[in-house]
């Protein structure tokens, strides 16, 4: 019986492009070789669709970030599959590791929609309304999920009015976070202690997004749940809590990435009920976008003792060292499995305009 084949395609234009890249070597590991083949479709950051060889660095070697490589040979992706030197590529199913824009945020997702491949992970709908935190929180906040007080200003909006903004901000008080709407891995994202750091936080946030969010610095213990769809329903993950080295002001790009800047502990040290809560509200966070296959939703639980979501991420970091994972190791599931359960949920339905 021939084996089916997976391409992994990761890269691609984000700023996220290099996490994407270890991701994708992370599942490349993972995936059970005598059921399928694999072939890596690596996204350069021009946007240049390449196959990338098996043998390509997709680690951390010595602090160097790994690349899609520009020199490799073109593929040709079109509605009709992948091809590369003339040649089908034979594609039989997708598992996108692609973070940020054009990856995350569903026009990928669309492609492979169009192209009629089944692949890994939400939807168009789910992923691109989970990429813009300005339109999942007031859905969260719909069902009932508690969210961080704010507003979204676009550069547009600033520009022609600052005082007015400045206005709304100062009435929210500080500290406040100003945050890309449709960022990721926190790059972009200032914590704002007084009124006259807001005008350079905002102007930092429209470098990666016209469209920033101000809101309230909510103070609490950061807390994160998985939740991974097995056997066609979702799951809850024990949950975990992300603690930052002191020299961090918050859980940032350096302190997401560097070596030893965070841990997480799980299960969280918070009581059993709050945990009960937050994995509960991970599961309507979950069902309220439509998310499909896997999503790590990330909360604050403050010293009062709330449960404040604020974001949802439908492609969270994936390699095997990473929070996904970590916290689905701790509940009984081996990164092995989880691959493969996210194989077998992309196979089993479809995601499309009246899929699901």
């Amino acid at each position: 019986m021939s084996k089916e084949t997976i391409a992994i395609v990761f890269g691609g234009r984000s700023s996220e492009h290099e996490i994407s890249c270890l991701s994708a070597g992370g599942v490349l590991t993972a995936i059970d070789r005598n059921k399928y083949e694999v072939v890596l479709i690596g996204i350069t950051k021009d946007g240049n669709w390449v196959l990338v060889p098996e043998t390509h660095q997709l680690s951390i070697v010595d602090g160097k970030l790994p690349e899609v490589p520009n020199s490799a040979p073109q593929v040709i992706a079109d509605v009709a599959g992948f091809s590369a030197g003339g040649k089908p590529l034979n594609v039989d199913l997708i598992f996108p590791t692609l973070h940020g824009p054009y990856g995350e945020d569903g026009s990928i997702q669309g492609f492979f929609e169009i192209a009629d491949l089944p692949y890994v992970g939400s939807g168009v709908l789910a992923s691109a309304v989970a990429m813009d935190k300005s339109f999942a929180k007031p859905i969260f906040a719909a069902h009932g999920l508690k969210v961080a007080d704010g507003f979204t200003v676009t550069a547009t909006q600033w520009s022609s009015d600052k005082a007015e903004w400045q206005k709304r901000a100062d009435a929210l008080g500080y500290p406040l976070f100003v945050k890309p709407a449709r960022g990721g891995s926190s790059r972009g994202t200032t914590k704002v202690k007084s009124a006259d750091q807001l005008a350079s936080a905002i102007t930092e946030a429209h470098r990666f997004d016209p469209k920033a969010m101000v809101e309230s610095a909510v103070v609490g213990l950061e807390i994160e749940c998985a939740v991974l769809e097995i056997d066609g329903t979702p799951q809850a993950s024990k949950v975990g809590q992300i603690k930052i080295a002191t020299k961090f002001e918050f859980y940032d790009f350096e302190a997401k990435y560097l070596d030893g800047a965070t841990e997480i502990i799980i299960p969280a040290d918070i009581p059993a009920s709050a945990s009960d809560a937050i994995r509960a509200a991970s599961l309507d966070a979950f069902t309220s976008l439509g998310c499909s296959g896997l999503a790590r939703v990330d909360f604050f639980f403050t010293n009062s003792g709330e449960v404040v979501i604020n974001e949802i991420n439908t492609m969270p970091g994936f390699t095997a060292t990473s929070v996904f994972p970590k916290m689905w190791a701790a509940t009984g599931k081996s990164y092995e499995q989880i691959v493969q359960a996210l194989i077998d949920t992309a196979k089993r339905r479809t995601n499309g305009p009246l899929g699901n």
